[in-house]
């Protein structure tokens, strides 16, 4: 009963064949191979427009090269105070744009609220000589507690950056579940709705260790390839991520891996809104379930053996009514969860 993260679990089997199917052989280095091309290609055929590609190893990597691109050193990027970005990649943003200031926002579940954006924004144009320059916003999808925004959402958030002249950036470290939430296309949740760069995640849902940074504005950003180079970024031997994203992208299967996921987690949180000793912080909406546990059915489910981690109740926009002799925890489904052990899990549910 590992509900840790969806980070434990292991690689999907048709990622592992796409990997060892490379294996063999030589092909060009640095980004010079034909997988990579061909991924390129697909990426730009998923996304129904050119589309400009850097992979990487990591999301944290996305998100800081994202920042980079489009803040300068005096510039200010405008996240949730929840995001990644903002809270949990170590000033990854920071040093990558040489120093660029972070402005934290709030709102419900990880959505930034527009009006307090709107607001913000105003503080900032009215101290133009005084202020670091507005240069990117940047939100989460699906956010760090499992909410999905609406492409409406999107759409207004996007408006009022671009009415001020900033560029705009998704983490889409969950973006296929996100996708499967709302069952719209790529192309509906990004550049349709006002986004210019998307950090693609992979690595949470089946694959091995790939992420790509997209470039969905139609510009040119030809110094992409130095900061990447510079960052200690750029990976030698990059087929062997175009290899596991071409799997990753084939026949549905992000898709489908993702639905699995969410699936799971939508079973997993409905079962424990029906303890007595348990309520849902948010709605499910995507892979991952905040829940609000007593004190006394956390001890029965760690007694068990089941894994999941506690959340901190206080911060920026973390649930502050948590009553005494309760806690609130965190639990994840991934592709491999298996639904058995969420039955085993809700089994040992106090009615």
């Amino acid at each position: 009963m590992n509900f840790a993260s969806d980070n434990v679990w292991g690689v999907a089997a048709p990622i592992m064949a796409a990997l060892e199917a490379t294996r063999l052989g030589a092909d060009g280095a640095y980004g010079g191979d034909d997988l990579t091309s061909k991924l390129e290609a697909r990426f730009s055929e998923v996304f129904e427009r050119d589309v400009s590609m850097y992979l990487v190893p990591t999301g944290t990597a996305a998100n800081a090269l994202a920042a980079a691109a489009y803040c300068p050193p005096f510039g200010t990027i405008f996240c949730h105070g929840e995001s990644h970005l903002y809270y949990d990649e170590w000033g990854a943003a920071e040093f990558y744009t040489g120093g660029a200031k972070l402005e934290s926002l709030a709102g419900d579940g990880g959505i930034v609220d527009p009006g307090m954006f709107s607001d913000v924004l105003d503080y900032f144009r009215s101290g133009a000589r005084h202020r670091s320059t507005p240069s990117l916003f940047s939100l989460t999808q699906a956010t760090e507690f499992g909410q999905v925004y609406s492409l409406d959402q999107i759409s207004t958030l996007t408006g009022l950056a671009k009415a001020s002249g900033l560029a705009t950036h998704m983490d889409g470290a969950r973006f296929a579940n996100a996708l499967a939430s709302l069952s719209c296309s790529p192309a509906e949740m990004t550049w349709k709705v006002g986004i210019d760069c998307l950090s693609f995640g992979a690595t949470k849902n089946g694959v091995m260790g790939a992420e790509a940074l997209l470039f969905l504005d139609g510009k040119a950003h030809d110094d992409m390839e130095a900061r990447r180079m510079r960052g200690g970024l750029l990976m030698s031997k990059s087929r062997f991520l175009s290899a596991q994203l071409l799997a990753y992208l084939a026949d549905n299967l992000w898709l489908e891996m993702a639905g699995k996921a969410n699936d799971c987690a939508k079973v997993l949180g409905a079962g424990l809104a029906r303890s007595k000793e348990a309520r849902l912080a948010w709605p499910v909406a995507a892979n991952e379930v905040f829940a609000i546990l007593s004190n006394k059915q956390d001890q029965v489910f760690r007694d068990a053996g089941a894994i999941y981690n506690p959340w901190h109740a206080t911060g920026p926009d973390r649930v502050s009514v948590v009553d005494d002799g309760e806690i609130l925890v965190r639990m994840v489904a991934s592709p491999e969860t298996p639904m058995e052990s969420v039955q085993e899990l809700l089994a040992l549910t106090i009615k």
